[in-house]
């Protein structure tokens, strides 16, 4: 079997799904997935815990084997190509992979040599990536002694040894503090920009808002919602309010009184002292008279009135019918970790 055209069988997709399906037992973690990710993009893959974003990833990277359905990555067919698609795609998973014995150089090296890369090219390659994500001084150091933050951008670097095609990215940033959350987002940035194609699993918004050019959302195994993000938010609907009191210490008494109005929006009233502001999703402009109304009706001043877009997370709660969770900080023990997690 050889490698499929991409420009000539589907548009440039670099990763392509139809019909996905795979059992654990009587859970049913892919009930028929359909997915399509352009080339030179980060496709966000979104869903509450067990919604099948990490079985997902396992079936694309050829770790795992579907029940039924057929798949594309990069022109080859995952299930009758495997050995090939591997040469060409790039995995970071939710947990380390590195050997954290060996030095970071010795993991980089190790992991070229296993691509089949010649010896010098190995040798060079560990030494770009390692001052690319400013690990050298850290090069002959055990990995056992890298920070957090460190395993990661180590683990980064050891999936783009082979420079891939495609790149697999399952929650890449969880259990990471914020600056070094900023640090691995600039590095997938960076990688995009030399054209690479991502397909990244998360449960941060953020995440999803700094990277992703399209968001895929699924729930129970099902592909509930996809698009690009403005799409989404337009396509659940509703807007926010945010209501500037000209006196800060009118903030409280703003809240209470849109309280008292029992506005059902996309969430609740909330109050952002930062930026004096009290913001009240609304679903429709007999929502938005009411608003007025209340805040006439108890005399407050106010400054200014603005609409924005619900936020991502206000699109998940819609879409799923709860928040996004932030990813446990937690690592198992054991390495049963990845035959679990759906």
């Amino acid at each position: 079997m050889t490698r499929i055209d991409k420009n000539s069988s589907g548009g440039g997709n670099a990763v392509t799904v139809r019909g996905m399906v795979k059992h654990y037992g009587e859970t049913k973690a892919l009930d028929g997935v359909d997915l399509d990710v352009r080339e030179g993009t980060v496709m966000g893959v979104l869903g509450p815990n067990g919604a099948g974003k990490t079985t997902l990833v396992r079936i694309l990277s050829t770790l795992l084997k579907p029940d039924s359905g057929e798949a594309t990555v990069a022109g080859y067919d995952v299930l009758h190509q495997p050995r090939q698609l591997r040469k060409v795609i790039g995995l970071t998973g939710q947990y380390a992979s590195v050997d954290e014995k060996l030095p970071g150089w010795e993991n980089l090296y190790m992991i070229g040599r296993l691509l089949d890369l010649p010896r010098k090219e190995a040798r060079a390659r560990a030494d770009e990536l390692l001052e690319r994500f400013s690990l050298t001084e850290a090069a002959k150091r055990p990995v056992s002694t890298y920070s957090g933050g460190m395993r990661r951008r180590l683990d980064l670097a050891a999936s783009m040894i082979g420079r891939p095609e495609v790149l697999f990215l399952d929650e890449p940033t969880t259990g990471l503090d914020p600056r070094t959350r900023n640090e691995v987002w600039d590095e997938v940035k960076a990688m995009v920009g030399d054209g690479v194609t991502v397909l990244l699993t998360t449960q941060y918004m953020e995440e999803a808002e700094q990277l992703a050019s399209e968001l895929t959302v699924v729930d129970h195994g099902k592909v509930i919602a996809r698009g690009a993000i403005d799409e989404l938010k337009a396509k659940v609907g509703g807007r926010t309010l945010r209501v500037r009191p000209a006196d800060p210490l009118q903030l409280r008494p703003l809240a209470n009184a849109l309280d008292e109005l029992g506005i059902t929006g996309l969430a609740t009233t909330t109050v952002d002292a930062e930026r004096g502001a009290v913001l009240v999703p609304i679903l429709s402009d007999e929502q938005l008279t009411a608003v007025v109304g209340a805040v006439t009706a108890r005399g407050i001043t106010i400054s200014s009135i603005t609409t924005e877009l619900p936020s991502l997370d206000e699109v998940f709660l819609s879409l799923t019918g709860h928040r996004a969770s932030a990813p446990q900080d937690t690592v198992p023990t054991t390495d049963t970790r990845e035959e679990v997690a759906v």
